[in-house]
């Protein structure tokens, strides 16, 4: 018998970046199939298009994108806030398909009246204002670093010991990245304090949070999606209380990753997207 499915009434994710190395799609789609949002919000680097190989796009990576799409088809209200890593979208900003929409930021009253101001959070980010080469050489660095942490992770595995994120020691030990993520939470809070905003929500730095900040009377809770490279993290809105999700390592899932031919792959994707075309005719 079929396990039922848990039911969200906002679902933000974010930073998936789909097409790369580290994307951990598998426990990805192991989480997406567990739940049953009404609202869907997917807050940017969804699909990294800065990191995009043709070489590289496993089954996996094509069963997220069939999945998102099989949402939009049963009506569930889609929201695709552009990132820096799939900033292409932008020029397609305020494109609205029914209950499919691509916008920069959405400001998404709740139900029981508060505000959630929701942007990916790249604007924030300086290199991407003045140095973008910068940032995509980043980009790439960040990239080799996680294909040689998986490399470490199959090593550790085999031995007996638990799986570890270089990348997250480093954030943490550095000074000047520990600061720069608390600007960033900093510069969203004040923000949205003097938007009277209930709720921030970012992604885009790879670090879940929930924290409440308080400025006199007003009150907003920032919040991070977090990521799917290393912290396999997703925010979940359900009878009026935000949470973070957090995958469990013990998850074991078993999709076969193997790469078909690029034809059958996109042949795939367009059938589902001629689904969603004529279900919005």
């Amino acid at each position: 018998m079929a396990k039922e499915k848990r039911v969200v009434d906002v679902l933000v994710i974010s930073d998936i970046h789909l097409g790369t190395f580290g994307c951990r799609a598998k426990e990805l789609l192991h989480y997406l199939k567990s739940i049953d949002p009404t609202t869907v919000v997917l807050n940017g680097d969804i699909i990294d298009i800065w990191q995009f190989k043709k070489r590289y796009w496993p089954k996996s990576h094509m069963k997220v994108i069939q999945l998102f799409l099989k949402w939009i088809v049963q009506g569930k209200q889609v929201h695709y806030i552009t990132g820096n890593h799939d900033e292409l979208l932008r020029k397609f900003k305020g494109t609205t398909m029914n209950n499919f929409h691509i916008e920069n930021k959405l400001l998404l009253e709740l139900e029981n009246g508060k505000k959630a101001w929701i942007f990916h959070g790249d604007v924030f980010d300086v290199t991407m204002r003045h140095a973008k080469w910068l940032a995509k050489l980043g980009g790439i660095g960040y990239d080799m670093l996680i294909s040689l942490n998986t490399l470490i992770n199959f090593i550790s595995e085999k031995m007996g010991y638990g799986r570890i994120s270089l990348s997250k020691k480093i954030k943490n030990s550095v000074k000047q990245a520990v600061k720069y993520i608390n600007d960033f939470e900093q510069t969203a809070i004040d923000i949205a304090l003097k938007n009277s905003f209930d709720y921030v929500v970012c992604g885009h730095i790879h670090q879940p949070a929930k924290r409440k900040e308080w400025s006199g009377e007003k009150c907003v809770t920032y919040l991070n999606s977090g990521d799917w490279i290393e912290n396999l993290t997703a925010l979940e809105y359900t009878d009026g209380n935000w949470n973070i999700y957090t995958y469990k390592e013990e998850h074991i899932v078993s999709i076969p990753d193997a790469i078909n031919s690029r034809e059958s792959e996109f042949e795939a994707l367009l059938n589902e997207i001629s689904m969603v075309a004529a279900a919005e005719g």
